[in-house]
């Protein structure tokens, strides 16, 4: 009795040690998911230079790819705001003109006085703009304040990259000479599924941001390339990231030759997000991540509930992983249960000797 209390009162303690080191933890497993999706080209790197060299050079191309997008989408992004929110008083008078244009309209607003308001609330908004920068001011400082989170993910993460293997071979050293062979392959197949699934998406949301940008581009709708790369980036989101891209990219196009362009751009995401759930994907997540659909589809699903976005980019290569180690767990079991090494049947048992006759 006194062993099961010390059990269960050892385990609480570990699930709220556990709690309260979630957010380390956290840090921990993307720095291991970090380290192993650019081991592929830390690994080639390093075949021609030094290892430390090659994390470098990784790591600078890691930093310089989102200060390039921030360039690229943000000062269109404000440009555009500004334009919006100048212009707003203008559209309210169109809205006045046509009311009273109306007569059903015209009398509906004498009775609750709808354009007034309207135009008295757009002509705050140019004011309003200060409350606006306010705001973001606010969201700069919270990211300024997740820096040291970055930073320290992406420490864990060279660290990872630069001892990572010497410390798996260590501890598998440590395990029987029986089970290494095999907890190496499994360790290895993992790390090629994560690494592939990595290589897999982004090739897909490359594919998905220069398609985008070539259609935007004969449409004649502004701002093609920022719009490419926030396609491109929602692509990465497995199930429903190109239907929200999709769907943003189509408001835009209310604003340039409605309803023609906005017909055009939904038929072709139609058809494009059928050519890559069916072409595209299959062909380049078969070569990389061996996981059926509906398993890819559960795990989506539980990794979405658990932790976000984050949750549900990670969930196919996790999966990926829970399979391998399970694929290697019954191989282990089968062997186990096997008669013989080489598979022989094991010899028949000998019968048992005849009894002796009963005395007369």
């Amino acid at each position: 009795m006194v062993r099961i209390v010390l059990i269960v009162v050892c385990v609480a303690i570990c699930l709220y040690l556990l709690f309260l080191l979630r957010r380390p933890i956290s840090w921990l497993l993307i720095a291991g998911f970090l380290a192993v999706a650019l081991s592929g080209p830390v690994n080639y790197l390093a075949g021609h230079m030094r290892r430390g060299i090659a994390i470098t050079l990784v790591y600078l191309g890691l930093l310089a790819i989102p200060l390039l997008l921030i360039a690229l989408i943000v000062p269109p992004l404000i440009t555009e705001a500004n334009n919006f929110a100048e212009d707003v008083p203008s559209y309210a008078r169109d809205v006045t003109k046509f009311v009273e244009d109306n007569d059903t309209l015209r009398s509906l607003n004498e009775d609750y006085n709808i354009t007034e308001e309207l135009e008295k609330q757009a002509g705050k908004l140019p004011d309003q703009l200060g409350g606006a920068a306010g705001t973001l001011r606010d969201v700069g400082l919270g990211i300024v304040n997740s820096l040291f989170a970055l930073i320290t993910i992406l420490v864990l993460t060279a660290f990872l990259l630069a001892n990572g293997r010497k410390w798996t071979d260590a501890a598998i050293a440590a395990r029987p000479p029986e089970q290494r062979e095999r907890l190496r392959r499994a360790l290895d197949n993992m790390a090629h599924a994560v690494a592939g699934y990595v290589a897999g998406a982004l090739t897909i949301a490359l594919i998905a941001g220069v398609a985008t940008f070539i259609v935007l581009t004969i449409l004649g709708v502004p701002f093609a390339a920022p719009l490419a790369v926030i396609a491109g980036l929602f692509s990465l989101i497995p199930l429903v990231g190109a239907t929200i891209a999709a769907v943003l990219i189509g408001i835009v196009t209310l604003f340039e030759d409605f309803p023609t362009v906005t017909i055009i751009w939904a038929v072709w995401a139609i058809v494009y997000q059928q050519f890559e759930n069916h072409v595209i994907q299959p062909q380049i997540q078969k070569r990389t991540v061996n996981v059926q659909p509906f398993i890819t589809i559960v795990a989506v699903l539980f990794g979405a509930t658990l932790l976000g976005v984050l949750g549900a980019l990670v969930a196919i290569p996790t999966a990926a992983s829970i399979q391998i180690l399970l694929r290697e767990y019954v191989d282990l079991r089968t062997m186990s249960i096997k008669p013989d090494e080489n598979g022989d049947e094991p010899p028949p048992a000998a019968p048992p000797p005849a009894p002796d006759p009963a005395p007369a």
